[in-house]
Parts: structure tokens; sequence; C-alpha cells
């Protein structure tokens, strides 16, 4: 297992060559110190667990792996469903000022076709996320103060590398000097 910062971590799943909107995740805070954990998961790139911390207001610190190549049905059953309460999104930011005058071409006009016909907030968060071209979105489980049950379960089954990112985070936070994480 390779542990790595969160942010390389999250450059991998917006490389990944999958559906953009298969992609599942489950996050709340660690189960024992500061932070959050997050699970970001796709049936054909595999699973991630990232775990971070608001060193400030201004900056997130953490680190990461990929703890499987593939989603299988038992891990599966810890994953949101479609009509999970909330939705998340990774977002790389456009190449040059010719693609970001693309993208908002395209986001002015999903929101104005949106805006003259009756549509559910889904609905607008997927066209949004394929007007803007977002590699990775989908349902979330997520519970800023607390951990969701599917999260603990999640951290139950990938015990090892749980205990892994929890060190690493640990020296982070120490490293920083900062005993307690930004609220």
């Amino acid at each position: 297992m390779r542990i790595r910062e969160w942010q390389d971590i999250l450059e991998d799943v917006t490389d990944r060559d999958v559906d953009p909107d298969d992609w599942r995740a489950v996050a709340g805070d660690r189960a024992g110190g500061v932070g959050e954990d997050m699970y970001l998961a796709h049936p054909r790139a595999g699973i991630f667990f990232l775990k971070t911390y608001a060193k400030n207001p201004f900056e997130v610190r953490g680190v990461g792996t990929q703890v499987a190549r593939k989603v299988d049905d038992d891990i599966g059953a810890f994953l949101p469903q479609e009509d999970a309460g909330g939705r998340f999104a990774v977002q790389s930011p456009p190449e040059d000022e010719d693609h970001a005058e693309t993208l908002s071409s395209r986001l002015e006009t999903v929101l104005e076709t949106h805006a003259d016909a009756p549509t559910s907030p889904d609905a607008l968060f997927d066209d949004v996320m394929e007007a803007i071209e977002s590699p990775a979105f989908g349902p979330m489980d997520y519970d800023q103060y607390d951990r969701p049950d599917d999260l603990e379960e999640l951290s139950d089954h990938f015990e090892e590398a749980d205990e892994l990112l929890s060190a690493e985070l640990d020296d982070l936070i120490e490293t920083d000097e900062v005993d307690r994480g930004f609220m």
C-alpha cells in the first residue's frame, strides 16, 4: 500500500478513464482524532481512502491511498445508491482560457434549460457536472458531525489502511504543531 498526499489521490481519481457519474463517496469525522475520513469508490476504478484535516481556514492537509482495485458486492453494500441524500464532485480546473469559455457557455445553456423546464435537484446537479466535465461525481453519504454507519463498516473492512493512514495523519498534525483542527 502506497500512502501519498491526499491531493495526489484526488488527481488519480480525476485521471481515471471511467464513467464520471458512477462514483460513490462516504465521509465523516475521524474515529480517533482531528479531521475527516473519506472513501471514494467506482466499480471499475477501485476504492480510494483519504484522511484530511483543516490546518487553518485556507489549508487542508492529509494523506490517502488506494485500498482496492475494484468494488465487490460486499463493499458495494456500504456505498450510497443513486437516491442518497448528498452529492459530491471532484473537479479539475480548465486547461486554458478557451476551455474555460467553452465550459462556461455549456453551463449557461444547462442553467437556462433547467430554468425553463420542470426539473429535480439531482437532474440539475448531474447536468451541471456533465457540462463542466467533472471527472468524478455521484451520491454521497456524509455527516459533518459524526461518522455514518457505512463509514465505520468500511474502516473496519480496511482496518490496516485505517491504522496506517491515521498514524501518517497524526504525524502531519504533530509536525504542523496543531493540536486540533480548524472548524
